[in-house]
């Protein structure tokens, strides 16, 4: 079972969480309310994508080496990392204070991503592996289409399973993220 939360609950527990996941699909706003708890609560912001998945060109770093540099960020005494990949959870989950899961419609996603696309056109995003520049293609709008169906069932799991004792906000929308960082004052 899923420890889930109020927004009143969590904006409580952020005040003194030391290590907080932000997970989610992509487009869903994960980097961006990861950022900005991160300077709110002084917390050492921590990218998946940037720091332990991908390299420059948009080479994936091998599971060893992802696996290790992951072990080492999850040892920290203080972060907040931002990034889902279900399969890592079992990894974070013992360590982690506080989970916020951004569960907005696919359509929030879906302009997430495409918006974010044309702002970095060209180039890479801050909270991306340098050298990989901004792209969209059909199997990546179609991961994010099919999200809630491939990778939610797996992250419910995972919660349920390996975090039970680890309280679970979702945020269903942009308006609910505004409304707990309103709440964090």
């Amino acid at each position: 079972m899923i420890a889930s939360i109020t927004i009143d609950d969590a904006a409580g527990r952020l005040k003194t969480a030391e290590r907080v996941l932000v997970i989610g699909c992509s487009g869903s706003g994960k980097s961006t309310l990861s950022q900005k708890l991160s300077s709110r609560l002084d917390l050492p912001y921590v990218s998946m994508d940037r720091e332990i998945f991908w390299l420059p060109g948009w080479q994936m770093r091998s599971r060893p080496e992802a696996r290790a540099r992951l072990e080492a960020v999850v040892a920290r005494q203080r972060w907040i990392i931002d990034g889902t990949s279900p399969g890592t959870l079992a990894l974070r989950l013992p360590r982690t204070d506080l989970v916020l899961w951004l569960r907005p419609p696919r359509r929030v996603s879906l302009y997430g991503v495409i918006s974010r696309w044309l702002r970095f056109y060209g180039r890479s995003r801050p909270d991306m592996a340098d050298g990989c520049p901004e792209k969209i293609d059909l199997e990546f709008l179609r991961y994010i289409w099919n999200f809630e169906k491939t990778e939610s069932p797996e992250i419910e799991e995972n919660l349920a399973s390996h975090g039970p004792d680890v309280p679970v906000l979702v945020l269903k929308s942009r308006a609910a993220t505004t409304w707990l960082l309103a709440r964090m004052v």
